[in-house]
């Protein structure tokens, strides 16, 4: 017995389409999306830090400020209280809440209403009286302690989503202190007498020390634990309309 072979597949023209079964007929000719590796920067993305634009650097970009962190941030201004509501209120531009606790409750108040359009984005509190603030990974907050010269222990404290920034006038008594467990220090323009003290405290060198009593009203040195970098703060129309301009004093 023997067994029948297929018949000989009919000829295909030349050029004529093959059928490939189970993956249709085929489609238009298409260039590979592929990059050659020199190619690869130019789909490079300018991110950086997560975190509020505080200012511009030396070179003009952008300097961004890390608000909301899985961990505890303290930090600690010598300066006035406009650059602080600057950072308020554009903390409060990135979703974050913002407790002011402060004796100056007049100096907030305009920065409070304007904030809060149709939520409490911003709430005042009175020295001593600033209640806990459940702050979460989807609900951070920012604590602003205006307290003047000397302010008392805090009841809030620095902690997972919720940083205290902590604002002084001038370099008083609670400075060393406040500055030795501070994970970020800002100076603004300070008496040649307080720059040769926060230059002994924070490290700086002679020609950081010489500049500080020279800064211009917006200008913040900000000082890391291992980094230093000068920061000029100017507020956008509707900031300048609500804050006034930039100014050292209050």
């Amino acid at each position: 017995m023997t067994t029948a072979l297929p018949p000989d597949p009919a000829p295909v023209a030349p050029g004529a389409a093959r059928r490939r079964f189970g993956f249709g007929l085929l489609g238009p000719r298409r260039g590979r999306h592929e990059l050659a590796p020199e190619q690869f920067e130019s789909l490079a993305l300018p991110v950086g830090d997560d975190g509020v634009v505080i200012g511009t650097d030396p070179h003009d970009a952008p300097a961004v400020l890390g608000i909301g962190r899985p961990a505890p941030f303290d930090a600690v201004l010598v300066g006035g209280a406009w650059t602080a509501q600057v950072i308020a209120l554009r903390t409060v531009g990135t979703g974050a809440r913002v407790a002011v606790e402060t004796g100056r409750r007049r100096l907030w108040t305009s920065l409070a209403q304007a904030a809060n359009s149709g939520q409490p984005c911003v709430t005042l509190h009175d020295v001593g009286r600033v209640p806990p603030q459940g702050a979460s990974v989807h609900s951070p907050v920012l604590v602003v302690r205006d307290c003047g010269a000397r302010p008392p222990r805090g009841r809030v404290v620095a902690a997972p989503w919720q940083p205290v920034l902590t604002l002084l006038p001038f370099v008083g008594p609670e400075a060393p202190r406040l500055m030795a467990s501070a994970d970020l220090v800002g100076v603004q323009r300070v008496s040649p007498e307080e720059a040769a003290q926060l230059g002994r405290l924070l490290g700086l060198s002679a020609d950081d020390v010489s500049a500080l009593p020279t800064l211009g009203d917006g200008v913040t040195l900000w000082c890391a634990r291992r980094s230093r970098m000068y920061v000029d703060t100017r507020a956008t129309g509707p900031e300048a309309g609500l804050l006034g301009a930039a100014r050292r004093m209050d």
